[in-house]
C-alpha cells in the first residue's frame, strides 16, 4: 500500500443535504466536522506508508473512523458497516451517499501501522494541537494524573502450566525457524507432552505427581538448551528460547551433579521480575489494595480547568509492578516535550515525595499538588515513637531517642527473609526506654539520613 497525499474534498452536496434533513438538531459527528474540520490530513501519515504500491484508503478517514469506532465500542466489521450505512458518518468522512466503503480488515492494518510507527501517540497529538488552536486547552492550566490497571491479553496460568506452555512456545518457534533440525533431535515424548496447549490437556493430580511432571518438563527444557548450545548456538537468540531460560532460572534449581529441583514458592525470586506468560513477557502480576491483576498500569493525565472540556494530555503505560512515584518525573518530561506542562498538577499520594516536589517546581515550574504518604509503621498506628523521631549518628553508630537518651547497642546484619535486606538493631537501657528496632531498606552509613 502506498500513500499520495491529496486535498480533502468538502462534504458532497447531496450528503450534506440529506444529513441536515435527517438531523435538524445536529449530531455529534456532524458537529465535529462543522466545528473542528476533518481532524487529520493524509500528510500526517506519510511516514507510515511507502511511496510505491497500490494506493491506500485515505489514512485521514481511517484515523477518524478509529476514533468514532472507539466512541461507540464497535468492532472492525461493525465500523466498516457504519461507514456504508450511516449518514452522519458519511458526512464526517466527506463520502457520497452511494459510497460502498471498504473491507473491515483495512482498519486492523492501519492500527498495526500506527503501532509500528515512530509516533505511537500520533492521533492524540494531532487532536490536542487542533484543540489548542481552538482555545479549548489552556496553556499552563490545571491538570490531574491518576493510574488504572490494564489486563494483559493472556491466559493467567499457575506455575506448572507456565513452564509447560513456555516449553511448548520454544518448540513451536524452533519448528518455524528450523523444522528439519528440530525433528531430528526432538524426543518422541515431546510431541505427546507439548503438542496441545496446556489448557486443552489434563495435568497430573496430586502434589507429588505434579512435582514429578514439573521436574520432567524442567529436564526437557535443560536438555533442549544443551542441544542448542552444542549444535545450533545461533538459535539461542530466539525470543522464545531466551524466555525459556529466564523462566527456568526462576522456577528450577540444578546442582553440580545435574539433578533438577522444583523451587518452593517461598524461594522464588521477586514477582516484579517474573514472566507470567511466554506470549507476553512484559506482563506482570501486581496487587493494589483488594485488586489483583496480570498486565500493565496506565497513567492518564487530563485537564481540569473550570469552564473548559476535560482533555487527555498524556498517556503512559508501565509494568503493573512499577510504582506511581517512579513515573512522576517521566510524566513531566513527556508533557514538557509536547509543550503541555500544567501550572498546577493534581495527583494522589502515590506520585509525591520530597524530591519530586522540589524538582517539579525548580525544573518544570509546576506546582505538584497532592497529599503526602502516611507512615505505615506499627509504631505510628499504635501511637508510639516511629523512626522519623530518632536522630541517627551513622559515623559513631549511635541513635538518640525523642527523650534525648543515647543507645547502648548497635548491631548490623542481613535478614533471612524471602527478600533479604540489611537491618540495624538498636537498643537502649531498659530503665530509660523499651527495646527499639530500626529496620533500614538500604544500609548507607551516612550521618545525613533522610529516610528515617
Amino acid at each position: 500500500m502506498s500513500l499520495k497525499p491529496s486535498v480533502i474534498e468538502p462534504v458532497p452536496e447531496q450528503t450534506a443535504r440529506v444529513a441536515r434533513a435527517a438531523f435538524p438538531k445536529g449530531n455529534l459527528y456532524i458537529s465535529i466536522r462543522d466545528q473542528l474540520g476533518t481532524l487529520f490530513e493524509d500528510a500526517d501519515f506519510t511516514t507510515l506508508y511507502p511511496k510505491r504500491g497500490q494506493p491506500a484508503f485515505a489514512p485521514w478517514r481511517l484515523a477518524l473512523i478509529t476514533i468514532m469506532q472507539f466512541l461507540e465500542n464497535l468492532s472492525d466489521r461493525q465500523a466498516s458497516d457504519a461507514v456504508r450505512s450511516r449518514i452522519d458518518w458519511k458526512y464526517a468522512l466527506s463520502l457520497e451517499l452511494t459510497d460502498a466503503g471498504f473491507d473491515h480488515s483495512v482498519l486492523s492494518n492501519f492500527r498495526e501501522r500506527l503501532a509500528a510507527g515512530e509516533q505511537p501517540a500520533l492521533l492524540l497529538d494531532q487532536v490536542i494541537e487542533l484543540l489548542k488552536e481552538k482555545n479549548l486547552l489552556k496553556v499552563r492550566g490545571k491538570q490531574r494524573t491518576d493510574s488504572t490497571h490494564v489486563l494483559a491479553a493472556i491466559r493467567v496460568m499457575n506455575r506448572l502450566e507456565l513452564v509447560t506452555e513456555t516449553m511448548r512456545a520454544a518448540l513451536n518457534e524452533l519448528a518455524v525457524v528450523s523444522p528439519i533440525w528440530l525433528s531430528s533431535i526432538a524426543l518422541p515424548e515431546w510431541f505427546t507432552r507439548y503438542s496441545a496447549r496446556i489448557e486443552d490437556t489434563r495435568l497430573p493430580r496430586g502434589e507429588q505427581a505434579r512435582e514429578e511432571f514439573a521436574r520432567q518438563v524442567g529436564e526437557d527444557g535443560f536438555q533442549l538448551v544443551a542441544i542448542l548450545l552444542k549444535q545450533q548456538p545461533e538459535l539461542l537468540k530466539l525470543e522464545a528460547v531466551q524466555t525459556l531460560q529466564k523462566v527456568w532460572q526462576r522456577h528450577y534449581t540444578r546442582n553440580e551433579s545435574g539433578e533438577i529441583g522444583w523451587r518452593k514458592n517461598a524461594l522464588l525470586s521477586r514477582a516484579a521480575t517474573a514472566i507470567e506468560s511466554p506470549y507476553d513477557i512484559e506482563a506482570r502480576h501486581s496487587n493494589k489494595r483488594q485488586l489483583s491483576w496480570t498486565g500493565y498500569k496506565v497513567h492518564v493525565s487530563e485537564t481540569c480547568d473550570a469552564d473548559l472540556p476535560r482533555l487527555i494530555t498524556n498517556v503512559m503505560t508501565t509494568a503493573a509492578t512499577e510504582q506511581d512515584v517512579a513515573c512522576t518525573a517521566a510524566i513531566h518530561q513527556s508533557l514538557e516535550k509536547s509543550h503541555r506542562l500544567p501550572g498546577r498538577h493534581f495527583v494522589d499520594a502515590g506520585y509525591v515525595d520530597a524530591g519530586l516536589l522540589v524538582e517539579s517546581s525548580s525544573r518544570y515550574a509546576v506546582e505538584l499538588f497532592g497529599p503526602t504518604r502516611l507512615n505505615p509503621s506499627w509504631q505510628t498506628r499504635a501511637g508510639g515513637y516511629d523512626q522519623a523521631q530518632f536522630q541517627i549518628d551513622w559515623v559513631n553508630q549511635i541513635a538518640v531517642c525523642p527523650e534525648g537518651k543515647q543507645s547502648i547497642y548497635w548491631h548490623e546484619y542481613q535478614t533471612n527473609e524471602r527478600y533479604s535486606r540489611p537491618v540495624v538493631t538498636v537498643r537502649f537501657k531498659p530503665k530509660i526506654a523499651a527495646i527499639v528496632a530500626i529496620a533500614i531498606n538500604v544500609l548507607n552509613p551516612n550521618p545525613v539520613r533522610r529516610d528515617l
